[in-house]
């Protein structure tokens, strides 16, 4: 089995069986990709495909199992490639990171900024999503590394480091009743529809809980993912928006009032996550430090040694951590 067959076998399958195609897609001839198709069937003892004549009709079973396992195969081969151009040039290569439409918006800008300065020819990929599609990325090995906030238990793969902490803010038009109403209460919310974020579907929503040992039931209306469009809704008058304190930009949101809801709803911590047993690279450390600088490389390090979670909570369970 060699790995120029393998390519001619993903070729094939990623040009819908078409080997005309796929010769094409990998600079060949026709004959030589139906041959090393052929020969790796004869190696493996089954078929890969199904022929009518010189045509494929379809993969078997056993195939897209063959081809799912070459798939990766190829993506590995990649990888190590990647890395070598990368160990050879440090100011080189790429980033890809997970996260949720929070920070992508309202924190990673300025570090995105100061990385790049710093790092001009390493490409960034951002990619947003709630955690539980931040987690199928970490799954499909998509990412580099992931921002969220809460549901740790979705990345058991990953050395989760704390950020930042941040509270939610309830925020209304001008003219709205809960304007001058002095401080906020679980029973004056309630009394309201509320537009807040996407619950998770993998555990509790946090908003329901605290509601809930308050004796009373949130009217949630409507939820979004993004805190631009929650403040949309806001606007036109659908309900009071509940948003991370840091989606509120006194200059964008002129026409809105935050009031604090601190006191009523707990802190979040945002972490910053890398798959175990990775290398990483100097500008995965910096970009780090960037977004948290209590994350120096020596600390980012030892817990990346770490065998747990509970031994990477133990590091970091009496750092104060900055808040947003």
């Amino acid at each position: 089995m060699k790995l120029h067959q393998l390519r001619y076998l993903a070729a094939v399958a990623q040009s819908g069986l078409n080997i005309t195609a796929a010769a094409q897609k990998l600079h060949t001839s026709q004959p030589g990709v139906s041959k090393q198709i052929k020969l790796l069937e004869d190696e493996l003892g089954f078929q890969i495909f199904v022929r009518e004549g010189r045509n494929l009709t379809r993969i078997t079973p056993a195939g897209q199992q063959v081809i799912e396992r070459a798939l990766r195969i190829l993506q590995e081969a990649q990888s190590i490639k990647d890395l070598s151009t990368e160990l050879r040039d440090e100011g080189r290569g790429a980033l890809s990171i997970g996260t949720t439409h929070t920070q992508a918006r309202y924190v990673l800008p300025s570090v995105i900024q100061q990385f790049r300065a710093r790092y001009p020819h390493v490409r960034l990929n951002l990619h947003q999503g709630t955690s539980e599609q931040i987690a199928e990325m970490v799954a499909h090995d998509r990412i580099d590394c992931a921002i969220a906030t809460g549901s740790e238990h979705l990345f058991s793969d990953l050395t989760l480091m704390p950020c930042y902490r941040w509270y939610r803010t309830a925020i209304v038009p001008k003219d709205h009743p809960l304007v001058g109403a002095g401080k906020l209460s679980f029973r004056t919310l309630a009394a309201y529809p509320i537009v807040t974020y996407t619950f998770s579907f993998s555990g509790p929503s946090s908003l329901h809980e605290a509601f809930a040992k308050a004796g009373l039931t949130p009217n949630v209306a409507i939820t979004a993912r993004d805190a631009d469009v929650i403040k949309t809704y806001v606007r036109l008058g659908l309900g009071v928006g509940i948003v991370a304190s840091m989606a509120v930009n006194p200059e964008e949101d002129r026409d809105l009032v935050a009031i604090d809801a601190s006191h009523l709803l707990a802190a979040h911590t945002t972490w910053i996550g890398f798959r175990r047993g990775t290398l990483l690279r100097k500008y995965m450390y910096d970009f780090a430090q960037l977004l948290a600088p209590h994350l120096d490389r020596r600390l980012i390090e030892r817990a990346h040694r770490l065998s747990s979670a509970e031994e990477v909570a133990e590091l970091f369970k009496d750092m104060k951590l900055p808040q947003r």
